[in-house]
């Protein structure tokens, strides 16, 4: 049976029900009255048939934590101990709270606190670069422009989850997007699907440094030396008088006075400042989190210097959601770690570099945000650009690996969704025996991106649009309704 051509139809609604298809503005203008058939809107969207009801979404907020660099997920929380012995077994499977996934013997911590996650064990792509794969989970589209990779920032990229959160939902109280500590930079660019793209600078995350430092200033939201409240009141008043008097009719001009009102509001908030203050918490709550055990920051985490600031950047961002902001990415290391990208000295960079920060500062927050009923409201990610390769020494990259590292691969990995709007404890899809492609269910990074954006409350067909009034939907995959609420 043919659907009859757009605008010829004489019977919409009898071609809506024919069909599994969503109805769009333009079909319900086309329909005008349900009598003429004798159906109400809520029957035909009852009868739709193969039609699936999705639960309501409940996430106010959103805390992305990325595992930059592709953490290996068969040594970390998809183990497979029967693996023959070329695809490593460095560490021991131990029971977790998450029932039927036990988890590597270096997350003692983050196993008591599984039971929170959901997991998608059958996330894949094809894509093995490290800034396209991270613009690809970072924003849900594909990293493929006019055939060449999308490796650095670029005025029309698409947005970031945190861009698109603070475009459709401002309030002004606190930025409404954050990201923790630094900007992350690879082969000599700005990891691209960080900032905001074709949404503009104003949407761009507030990006907030490394809290563990002693001297850590918030960046851009303290009062000049020598300035005060009153004195900036005044300074806002006089660019006000002279805005009365300029042509404000070039975008320029208009998005140059967004943000000096985004900037006097934020550097006049007690609310934006007093997030930022970690003296606010018990000593016990820090430690809990991981207080830095080094001052020296110059030596990154696959060089055996660790991550000394995760634990308090973790805590900063609990504070933040409680205060109102709506996204905050929290990388898992500094500007140029790539913390996860164990090409060599696989597992000693794991066990001493790198998983005793995680397993600490993850599971406390998990269970700080559980204590505190943020997870009620909040959506909590875990996720990388990639995995890494089943066996060990296999080279798939031009760095290459040594014979006891994993080099870069992005057919099957895992990504961890809790808290509001997700099943705790729901498992979807599962990777092979080699822990190599997936077994069942396989998903890509525009489904989780739907996923993501269904469960805070966004349509994933919605649009937005860029300078040129060209509309993108929010994404192009399809919700995991199996891990929805």
């Amino acid at each position: 049976m043919t659907r009859c051509p757009p605008g010829d139809c004489q019977l919409p609604f009898a071609c809506l029900l024919m069909f599994d298809q969503p109805i769009h503005r333009r079909g319900l203008l086309q329909i005008g009255s349900a009598g003429a058939v004798g159906l109400s809107l809520p029957a035909l969207l009852a009868a739709r048939d193969g039609q699936k009801s999705r639960p309501l979404p409940k996430a106010k907020s959103c805390l992305l934590f990325f595992l930059e660099g592709g953490p290996a997920h068969q040594d970390l929380w998809d183990m497979k101990p029967d693996a023959p012995s070329e695809f490593g077994h460095g560490f021991k499977p131990i029971t977790s709270t998450l029932d039927g996934v036990p988890v590597c013997d270096q997350l003692p911590m983050l196993a008591r606190q599984m039971h929170h996650l959901a997991m998608v064990r059958s996330v894949h792509h094809s894509v093995n670069d490290h800034n396209a794969g991270a613009y690809y989970m970072l924003t849900g589209r594909s990293p493929v422009q006019s055939g060449s990779l999308i490796v650095r920032d670029q005025p029309e990229n698409l947005p970031p989850y945190g861009a698109v959160m603070a475009m459709k939902n401002p309030h002004g109280r606190v930025p409404e997007f954050v990201h923790l500590p630094d900007v992350m930079s690879n082969m000599g660019y700005d990891i691209p699907g960080q900032r905001a793209g074709f949404l503009g600078a104003a949407h761009d995350p507030l990006v907030a440094g490394d809290p563990s430092d002693k001297r850590y200033r918030i960046p851009g939201l303290n009062f000049p030396q020598g300035s005060s409240r009153a004195r900036l009141n005044a300074r806002r008043s006089l660019l006000e008088t002279l805005d009365q008097n300029q042509d404000q009719t070039a975008a320029a001009y208009a998005q140059l006075g967004t943000h000096y009102d985004k900037a006097f509001t934020l550097l006049a908030s007690n609310e934006t400042r007093n997030a930022f203050d970690l003296s606010q918490e018990p000593d016990s709550l820090r430690e809990r989190y991981g207080l830095p055990d080094r001052e020296d920051r110059s030596v990154e985490a696959r060089k055996f210097g660790g991550l000394p600031h995760l634990g308090q950047c973790m805590l900063t961002a609990r504070r933040l959601i409680e205060s109102g902001v709506r996204l905050v990415t929290v990388c898992t290391g500094r500007r140029i770690d790539q913390t996860w990208d164990t090409h060599r000295e696989h597992y000693p960079l794991l066990k001493k570099s790198i998983l005793p920060y995680v397993d600490r500062a993850f599971s406390a927050l998990l269970e700080d945000m559980s204590d505190r009923g943020l997870l009620d409201e909040t959506l909590v990610i875990a996720m990388g650009e990639f995995g890494r390769t089943p066996k060990l020494g296999q080279v798939t990259s031009g760095a290459g690996a040594t014979p006891v590292g994993r080099d870069h691969w992005p057919y099957c990995y895992t990504v961890m969704m809790g808290g509001a709007g997700i099943k705790a404890g729901a498992l979807y899809g599962k990777s092979d025996r080699y822990a190599a492609y997936p077994a069942e269910k396989p998903c890509t990074p525009e489904d989780i991106a739907a996923t993501i954006y269904h469960a805070l409350g966004m349509d994933p067909e919605s649009r937005i649009y860029d300078p040129l009034n060209r509309p993108h939907s929010l994404a192009l995959g399809n919700p995991i309704l199996d891990i929805l609420t």
